[in-house]
This record gives structure tokens, sequence and C-alpha cells, in this order.
């Protein structure tokens, strides 16, 4: 979460630090439960979740609610719920049927308690259970982020931010899996992935174009190259993500080898 959010200084800062202080130990297991557990699943939902929580620095809206005083299509039927229900956690709840659901859903009386909705370790959960009821972890198997954002957002604001969160959460979440295969030795080979440009770039493409795949080798990671990489992912039984990371690199060098 630190890796991808920007950085704040400040009262901020301060705030940052204590939401992702809450959440980290629950974030692995919270995910998991949600079955948000490959890479471009948890790099989707890092993404979306820093853009709507303003970088992870706050969980609760900043504006005061007034403009959701009397939306009977969130079912704010009583004087006062536009501020009472106002948008907070890190996918924002918002209105009072809406704190009522997911409150039923997760067994906590979030209607009767709406500022529960702002508490970091909750919120994290409400965000998945929004996730689970919008059927949004197969639209992240397509790495489909327009379909993503207009289920979270029903548009596309703040498109290229999330894009920029979504980047930089698969380069760390490859980071941290390239760590795991060998802690003493980082690997020295980038990971690559939709938007990469360069020498490694051009090094993928050649080894693809060898073992079949009709790429132009311009050292330019687009849409071809990352499909190509998804088929060869496919058919020796990797993760799907179209990312270049220490197992597909090796797979790559071994293939090529064999040919």
């Amino acid at each position: 979460m630190r890796a991808i959010a920007p950085h704040f200084t400040g009262q901020a800062g301060v705030r940052q630090a204590q939401i992702i202080a809450e959440v980290a130990p629950v974030l692995q297991p919270t995910l998991e439960s949600f079955e948000i557990k490959t890479m471009l699943r948890i790099a989707n939902f890092l993404a979306q979740t820093c853009h709507e929580s303003a970088g992870y620095r706050t969980t609760e809206e900043f504006a005061s609610g007034d403009q959701y005083e009397g939306r009977l299509d969130l079912g704010n039927t009583h004087p006062g719920d536009g501020r009472r229900y106002k948008g907070r956690g890190l996918l924002q709840l918002t209105g009072r049927a809406n704190y009522r659901t997911y409150g039923e859903a997760l067994d906590v009386d979030l209607e009767g308690n709406p500022l529960l909705a702002a508490e970091p370790a909750l919120s994290l959960r409400i965000a998945c259970e929004f996730w689970k009821r919008h059927k949004i972890n197969p639209d992240c198997d397509r790495d489909d982020i327009i379909t993503v954002t207009k289920k979270i957002n029903g548009g596309l604001n703040g498109l290229a931010e999330r894009r920029t969160f979504l980047a930089k959460a698969k380069n760390e979440l490859a980071r941290i899996e390239a760590h795991r295969i060998d802690g003493r030795h980082p690997d020295p080979r980038p990971v690559l992935h939709r938007g990469s440009v360069g020498e490694a770039v051009g090094t993928v493409q050649t080894m693809l174009r060898k073992l079949g795949f009709e790429l132009a080798i311009d050292q330019d990671f687009g849409p071809a190259t990352e499909l190509a990489v998804t088929e060869f992912q496919r058919a020796h039984s990797l993760e799907v993500d179209g990312i270049v990371g220490p197992k597909t690199w090796n797979a790559l060098e071994q293939a090529t080898r064999s040919t």
C-alpha cells in the first residue's frame, strides 16, 4: 500500500500512515477470504481503493454529505441522513440503505453506527463485500480496468490515476513474488507489463518470436506483446496476467533454449 500510494506530509501523512497501519495486519487474510488472491485481482483492488481513498489518506468523503439529503434512491428518508450516511470507507459506502445492506452482510450495525464504516480494518471488509457483490474478480482476470472502474465509480473519473496505481501495484506485487522466490539474490530482470519500453522488452519480443509468435521487435510492450505473453503463460500453466515477472522470464528462457 505504501509503495503504491502518493507520499504525503503533515496531517495527511499522519492519517495515511494510520490507515495503512490498521489495514496491513488484516489485508492478506481479508482479501483471500473474498477470493482476491491472484496478482491481477490484488493489483486492481489496491489501485481502485488507493484512488477512492485519495491515496489511502482518508476513509471519509471530504464533502459534507448534504448533496445526499433526501436521496430516496439511497434510502435517505430521514432528516439529516445525507450527512449521517455520507461516503465512508476505502470504497465509499453511501446512503442509509447501503449502510443497512452491507452491515447485515458483515454482521455489523452500520445503520445504527455509521461512523464504524470509516474504521480502516472494517472499511476493508466493506470494500471486499462490494467487490464480491459486483462480481469484479472476473473483470480483474481479464485485466479490464475500464469495466472495473465503471463498476466502482459509475463512470471513468480518475482513470489515468487508477492506471498509474495499477501499474505500480503490478510492479510491487511482482517484486514481492521475486523476493519470495529468492530473498537473498534480487532478480536483475525487470518486471515488464503493458506500457514498458526498452531493451528488456525487445528481449522478450525476440524470445516470443522464436517461439512462433508474430511480433514486431520494437521494444514497446503494447497490446500485441501482452496478448502473446498471456498466450504463452496459458500454454505453460502460469498465472495468466500478461506480466513478465520471474516465473514468466524463467519459462521463456527455458522454452527458447529448447527450440
